[in-house]
């Protein structure tokens, strides 16, 4: 619509002009032949008469000539409007990809956010690491494991910990060619040597194949409570010291006499995993802790 109309005007403008510019001649002409016949009768009459429709001419000439200057400024406004239209029309178009990028970021952003949790955590020592993807629950000999889809053939070691964005998640029991198996830290076969609270009172975390897991083998003069961190020990060069694994969450005070932890694992919620292997020979064993199998 915007260029229909600009294209009408610019037709009327054109029109006007060349109006003015036929008139003008014609008009000029008949003064050129009068002035040539004046010029042989009388040579002072024809400077005199010259001088004069010059005086005259001028502001007529001045007239016809506006309406021309006026279509040339209005040709160029119109230039620049059609100019504008095409940058705001490139502005929109723009403004379209832009908002269809930000959607399919957004989009990776919701899909990677589970991926990216998995940098909360940067262990002091260096490792080789590999992630993959929880793809089965428990199986085989063990009740509290799960399944991932990478193996030996992706260089998954056995032994090698098991880590989410919150901390230890578990270790890798079973390496196959494609697959691995992971024993979780609240599986029943399960021993962690831990560090527990601010005096970092030694202790093993056993499995108990519930949500929570038992603190073990902890010192009697213990200084222990409620909301204490516990974290990896290194001891039996399984696991680097520092590793998170969860929260003191009973003391045994209720006559229990056990110490409960709850793990910062939650295995409802688990899709990746990161495999870190740390160079450390050692694999948990039962023999190894001094502990029987339950």
């Amino acid at each position: 619509m915007l260029r229909q109309r600009s294209g009408r005007l610019m037709r009327a403008s054109l029109s006007i002009r060349q109006g003015a510019q036929r008139s003008t001649f014609a008009l000029f002409l008949l003064l050129a032949v009068g002035i040539m016949l004046i010029g042989k009768a009388d040579p002072a009459l024809y400077e005199r008469t010259r001088m004069a429709i010059a005086d005259i001419a001028t502001p007529v000439i001045g007239a016809l000539s506006s309406p021309v200057a006026a279509g040339a400024e209005f040709i160029e406004e119109a230039k620049h409007l059609f100019v504008a239209y095409d940058e705001n029309t490139a502005l929109r178009e723009e403004n379209e990809r832009l908002r269809r990028w930000r959607a399919a970021a957004q989009s990776l952003e919701s899909e990677n956010t589970r991926l990216r949790g998995l940098l909360n955590f940067t262990p002091e020592t260096e490792a080789t690491f590999i992630t993959g993807r929880v793809i089965g629950d428990s199986g085989g000999a063990f009740l509290r494991s799960v399944l991932v889809d990478i193996g030996g053939r992706d260089g998954v070691r056995k032994g090698a910990a098991a880590i989410d964005g919150n901390g230890l998640v578990g270790r890798v029991a079973e390496v196959g060619q494609r697959s691995a198996r992971i024993l979780l830290i609240t599986d029943l076969n399960s021993r962690i040597p831990i560090l527990v609270g601010d005096n970092r009172e030694r202790a093993i975390l056993a499995g108990d194949n519930s949500d929570l897991a038992t603190i073990a083998y902890l010192p009697p003069e213990r200084s222990i409570g409620p909301g204490d961190l516990v974290v990896t020990s290194g001891h039996g060069g399984a696991f680097p010291a520092g590793l998170p694994v969860g929260i003191v969450v009973s003391t045994g005070a209720d006559g229990s006499g056990e110490l409960r932890v709850q793990p910062f694992l939650t295995p409802d919620r688990l899709e990746f995993v990161r495999l870190m292997d740390f160079g450390l020979t050692g694999v948990l064993q039962d023999q190894d802790l001094g502990l029987a199998s339950h």
